[in-house]
């Protein structure tokens, strides 16, 4: 998986395959709290606080994110 977008059906296909990534929810915290949709295994990640949670972001893997 190389820098970009990519699909839902990308990222589907890709879940069912279990090929080994990271998932970063950046959602806004009022979008975060106001949906019900959380992809599994997902590390929440505000947009305006990644530097801080940079020490949770595992590099040993592709990293894709998601947001609003």
């Amino acid at each position: 998986m190389g820098p970009g977008r990519i699909t839902t059906d990308d990222l589907k296909h890709r879940m069912d395959a279990h090929e080994p990534f990271t998932l970063l929810d950046a959602r806004a915290p009022d979008a975060w709290n106001t949906s019900d949709v959380q992809l599994p295994g997902a590390i929440r990640v505000p947009p305006d606080a990644v530097e801080q949670h940079l020490s949770e972001i595992p590099r040993s893997r592709p990293i894709v994110t998601y947001c609003t």
